[in-house]
């Protein structure tokens, strides 16, 4: 008898544990930072059990000459204005879900370099970013990484971003 006890209390013992994650649920999604950075990304970010995951598909930036060829460069502008855009359709996006820039916690950047520098313009879309992440009004940052690449499925395209967003209840 006495073992069919000790694991009926370690049963009891474990669903009041789970009810305790459950009320856990709950909390605020942890951001960590590099102490003394200023660098607008968190460098890990804890989410808390009960969380719901929302994972949106990497967009680009929309025209901004509609009269250019929808296939060029001249329709969507420099990287700084395609980043801009960028985050401007995501953050429409998630407002539809009823979440905000401050409910990312991890975003994916592709850059394919500017014909016009030769290179990725990484000033151009850290200034576009740092209007939507590290400022007064959001100062959530999610963790993230940058990535050249040779090329995005539109050939105007400089920038495209895919984001991840935590809903916590």
């Amino acid at each position: 008898m006495t073992i069919f006890r000790t694991v009926r209390i370690a049963a009891l013992a474990s669903v009041l544990a789970g009810g305790a994650i459950s009320a856990a649920g709950a909390a605020d999604v942890v951001r960590h930072s590099e102490p003394g950075s200023h660098f607008p990304i968190s460098t890990a970010i804890e989410v808390p059990p009960g969380a719901t995951t929302i994972y949106l598909s990497g967009m680009g930036a929309p025209p901004v000459d509609k009269t250019a060829d929808p296939k060029t460069l001249a329709a969507y502008g420099d990287t700084e204005t395609q980043v801009r855009g960028a985050l401007t359709r995501i953050q429409g996006e998630l407002a539809k879900l009823k979440l905000t820039m401050g409910d990312v916690v991890n975003m994916h950047i592709y850059l394919v370099a500017d014909p016009k520098l030769g290179k990725i313009d990484f000033p151009g879309m850290m200034k576009a970013y740092t209007e939507f992440y590290g400022t007064p009004a959001q100062p959530k940052l999610p963790t993230r990484s940058a990535f050249e690449v040779a090329h995005l499925a539109n050939p105007g395209w400089l920038v495209e971003i895919e984001v991840v967003a935590v809903r916590t209840h």
